[in-house]
């Protein structure tokens, strides 16, 4: 029997995505978000969503652009500093000694140390109360060659991405394989 817990943001895992944006004065910024995901496959789009007192709210909105930079697990640490600080009173980019790239699509930077990389302009918002949703387009996917599967796409395992947990604050690394989608299901096909 199941017991009911009430309404929570208990959806698990949730994506560890590190979102590059430019302040008022091109400082550029990072901030860890874990309410994002896909929203459209076409054309490809993803959501953060994010608070108004956050820096990177104003940001996206001013500069209509955002990145994701999805650090794998050898960088848990500078990711989970990048959501401990404000932007608005930290360089988070010297604070954690990684790298900002000004992407030559997007008004926005990524992080050069981070494995895959998002560029997204900023399509629609949403405000859904402690939240406003960020519709971005994905115009580019930038991955580094060495989490590059044998079919020239990432590769999950190689990506190492972060996840997190929210019941229990915690980060979380990505398991062995467990069967190809659209195939292990097959056997209940009639």
């Amino acid at each position: 029997m199941k017991k009911s817990i009430g309404a929570k943001t208990f959806a698990m895992p949730t994506p560890v995505w590190v979102i590059g944006t430019y302040g008022e004065n091109d400082e550029p910024n990072i901030m860890t978000a874990a309410w994002g995901g896909i929203c459209c496959s076409e054309p490809p789009c993803v959501t953060v969503s994010l608070q108004k007192i956050r820096a990177s709210y104003d940001n996206i909105l001013n500069r209509k652009a955002f990145t994701v930079s999805i650090p794998s697990k050898a960088h848990v640490v500078e990711a989970d500093y990048a959501g401990m600080v404000s932007g608005k009173n930290t360089d988070k980019f010297t604070g954690s000694g990684l790298t900002a790239v000004k992407s030559d699509l997007v008004d926005a930077p990524y992080v050069q140390e981070f494995p895959l990389i998002l560029e997204c302009q900023l399509l629609q918002t949403i405000d859904l109360g402690m939240h406003t949703q960020f519709i971005g387009k994905i115009v580019d996917v930038k991955a580094e060659d060495a989490v590059l599967g044998e079919n020239g796409l990432p590769n999950l395992i190689k990506v190492s991405p972060i996840s997190y947990s929210p019941p229990d604050r915690t980060y979380f690394g990505m398991g062995p394989e467990l069967g190809q989608a659209y195939s292990v299901g097959s056997q209940f096909k009639k």
